[in-house]
């Protein structure tokens, strides 16, 4: 079936066109390159993984439960509309919230796969092109599984968030060379990863987690790859330009927090936006959720050297500030090791599966 016969809303042209901006850059030196970048690289290289294969598209979904979250974390919980609904009136909102938000998992890695692929052409150094290519076959990948996902098991698909919109257009429209990297590993990214983080150490479904897991292995790349670059080059820059970036930094995350209210699915249940957009205020969840979101975000931005007395007000009123300290190596390890013990426990169940086949066929023979 279409896309377009999915959409939950219309979501207006089939073609978002950005105007490029910027110089196309090559280098001629293929000698040279930072060690730890080419290592990045041939780890990207080695983790190369098929979408088809590594993930059991077999396993069943309730399209009316896509990820078994406690009702507590909808919007809507408590409130005089809930007490009206219906179990399947319930379904229905958890089913709309599930593709709300994998459709902006959707759109937000083609918006990576775009990025990526012009971090290729306007990066001048080598290395990062290699990294970056294989990048943008990785969120190619991942596109093509989430779009599967929303296709396949829940049949509903939203169209971009206004917000998610703008800071991708924002991002690919400015000509600097480290803006798609600013924009798109560290913001975008670091925000994808912490909310991908959340619903796969909640959800109870095996499909969606397995999906989120192995998405997350390739992030931490992703990221660890912006962190290098970023780092060693914002440290050539000049007071003026280092407050250019934070301000795009300030601007960006005042966008991605007000973007993950939902407030398109309860419209779509006959909420006025107002109404909708106070229950997303009020909600304790939502509030903790927005909170969280920064996690992988603010310790990136330190870390890269964007700490400016603006920067960390912004931060304090959004009251993530104390985020600055969290561990990122850290972070990024566990989301590693959370795939590989999936694949572990998924190979050694498979292993257990053939040796029963085998002394199921070695009995029937003896039998025989």
């Amino acid at each position: 079936m279409p896309t377009y016969d999915l959409y939950a809303q219309d979501p207006g042209d089939p073609l978002w066109q950005v105007p490029a901006s910027g110089a196309a850059r090559f280098s001629w030196e293929y000698d040279d390159g930072r060690e730890r970048l080419l290592a990045l690289y041939q780890k990207g290289k080695d983790k190369q993984w098929d979408g088809q294969r590594r993930i059991e598209w077999d396993l069943e979904v309730d399209p009316y439960d896509p990820l078994g979250i406690p009702d507590e974390s909808l919007t809507l919980y408590g409130t005089r509309h809930w007490a009206k609904m219906t179990e399947r009136d319930k379904g229905e909102l958890r089913k709309h919230y599930a593709s709300w938000q994998f459709s902006q998992f959707l759109h937000g890695e083609q918006g990576a796969m775009v990025c990526a692929a012009r971090i290729v052409e306007s990066v001048p150094d080598l290395d990062a092109k290699f990294y970056s290519a294989t990048q943008t076959m990785d969120e190619a990948r991942h596109a093509e599984i989430y779009g599967r996902f929303l296709h396949e098991k829940i049949g509903l698909v939203y169209p971009v968030n206004d917000n998610l919109q703008s800071l991708l257009g924002d991002t690919l429209r400015d000509s600097r060379w480290d803006m798609p990297y600013l924009g798109m590993q560290v913001l975008i990214e670091g925000l994808a990863l912490a909310a991908f983080g959340m619903i796969r150490d909640t959800t109870d479904k095996p499909l969606p987690r397995q999906i989120l897991a192995y998405v997350m292995q390739d992030e931490a790349r992703h990221v660890a790859f912006g962190r290098m670059a970023l780092r060693d080059y914002y440290k050539q820059l000049s007071d003026a330009e280092l407050r250019e970036r934070e301000e795009f930094v300030i601007e960006g995350c005042y966008l991605m927090r007000d973007r993950l209210r939902g407030v398109e699915v309860l419209e779509n249940f006959g909420i006025p936006k107002a109404e909708a957009e106070e229950y997303s205020e009020q909600s304790e969840f939502l509030a903790l959720f927005r909170q969280l979101l920064f996690s992988r975000i603010v310790p990136c931005v330190k870390d890269i050297g964007l700490w400016g007395k603006r920067l960390q007000q912004a931060y304090v009123d959004m009251g993530v500030f104390e985020m600055g300290n969290s561990n990122l190596d850290l972070l990024m390890a566990q989301d590693e090791e959370i795939a590989e013990k999936l694949d572990a426990e998924r190979f050694a169940t498979e292993e257990r599966e053939r040796v029963a086949e085998v002394e199921g066929a070695i009995e029937a023979g003896a039998d025989g």
